[in-house]
């Protein structure tokens, strides 16, 4: 790869995140405070994310893979999202601002899987290089919480009340404009399809994989990742709206340190794989979840923010050591013919389906512990606790990780050969 094609690319995956963080983890905040919304209709909002979750295998499926150049869809995706962006901004009800939300996600999500393939079509070895250009990423939506919070200061009760924290999305808005016109310079990305290739709607899905649940294994993994989004989407629906409430400065700026902790624990994980398995690697991040709410509902702006700080930077063990190493584990089983079709899979029934039950009843536990203009929070962070705990129970109980052990057995089996014959005859 090209000096000049590896900044190309490391400044579109620090683009496309800031855009996206630049208004999403102030979302809820924003709407609770400023549009009077109620925590169904919190839930609808974030809920637009999985619905363009489970949309984007089309769009990426039926167009990108067909007809145009992947990074001309990319551009012309962001400049739309700019003009939604901006319409948000101008929003002054729930009942405005949710059509431009809906539409705007359902038109970001599929740019995720199209700033993956502009990235893979430069790259000899993605496994070696990817790493290196999607740290990008993080580091954009690292930069836009940290600019909210400590620059502009957007996030603080006072600016809260005047309102400003709306100026995220023209900040999102502009950037949207920025990448959009940016992506009309990168390397290009031609159609891997041929028009003439048929794919059923099952291929475009990844429904083809769902043999593999044939495997019990696998079928209790597929179905704990689904439970598991529950939890998450009360973090990314509450967690800031939380942090305002209670009173715990720059909110927004502190919360990047769950991202700086995602980049550390993921340098991690190889060893932490390797050295305890994938079974163990997958427990302890469920009972992170479990553990971080805890933390959660018993800390407070005071004495307790040490328990807020803790629960936000394990974000790093949560998502990492569940959803990247699930990742992993899913393409080992898949195999070369259904590799792409399992990772779609997952992804249909976690940031899809899943994210969406979780949404929903993050909004409804929202409403049910809300009276007189406050939140009971400790009562609304111990229920997603007790779900991960259950999803927990659940998996250990079950989850027999007999591929690790065998990879273990075969493992000890060549080193004790190897060993063998090393002795003196």
């Amino acid at each position: 790869m090209t000096t000049n094609n590896r900044f190309k690319l490391s400044l579109m995956m620090f683009l496309e995140f800031f855009v996206w963080g630049s208004w999403y983890v102030t979302l809820g905040t924003f709407l609770g405070n400023n549009l009077e919304a109620s925590g169904a209709q919190l839930a609808a909002a974030f809920s637009t994310q999985s619905f363009g979750a489970i949309i984007a295998p089309f769009v990426i499926g039926l167009i990108a893979d067909r007809y145009f150049n992947a990074e001309k869809i990319l551009g012309i995706l962001h400049l739309l999202g700019a003009v939604l962006m901006y319409l948000m901004f101008i929003s002054d009800s729930f009942a405005a601002f949710y059509p431009y939300v809906f539409l705007y996600m359902l038109i970001y999500m599929p740019t995720l899987a199209l700033a993956n393939s502009v990235s893979f079509s430069q790259m000899k070895d993605p496994s070696r290089e990817f790493s290196s250009i999607r740290v990008w990423g993080t580091i954009g939506w690292i930069a836009s919480g940290l600019m909210i919070s400590f620059f502009f200061v957007w996030d603080s009760p006072a600016a809260i009340g005047e309102g400003l924290l709306r100026n995220t999305f023209l900040m999102s808005s502009i950037s949207s404009l920025v990448l959009g016109l940016f992506a009309f310079t990168l390397p290009a990305t031609p159609p891997a399809a041929k028009n003439n290739e048929k794919q059923s709607v099952s291929e475009l899905l990844g429904l083809d994989a769902l043999k593999l649940l044939k495997d019990k294994d696998f079928a209790i993994f597929f179905i704990s990742s689904v439970l598991i989004c529950i939890p998450l989407a009360f973090y990314y629906q509450n967690a800031n709206p939380f942090l305002s409430e209670v009173g715990l400065s720059n909110p927004t700026g502190k919360m990047t340190i769950g991202q700086v902790s995602e980049v550390l624990f993921l340098l991690l994980m190889p060893f932490f794989f390797r050295k305890f398995g994938l079974k163990t690697t997958l427990v302890v991040g469920m009972l992170a979840w479990v553990v971080r709410y805890v933390f959660f509902a018993f800390g407070d702006a005071g004495e307790g923010t040490y328990l807020l700080i803790i629960g936000i930077a394990l974000h790093g063990i949560c998502y990492d050591f569940f959803f990247v190493s699930g990742q992993i584990y899913t393409d080992s089983k898949a195999g070369p013919k259904y590799k792409s079709a399992a990772q779609g899979l997952i992804t249909l029934a976690t940031y899809g389906i899943g994210m969406l039950i979780g949404f929903w009843i993050a909004g409804f536990v929202s409403d049910m512990y809300f009276s007189d203009g406050v939140h009971q929070w400790k009562n609304i962070w111990l229920i997603p606790s007790g779900i991960a705990f259950f999803v927990t129970i659940l998996f250990v109980v079950f989850f027999k990780d007999n591929d690790f052990k065998k990879a273990n057995a075969l493992r000890r089996d060549k080193k004790n050969i190897q060993q063998s014959s090393e002795l003196p005859t």
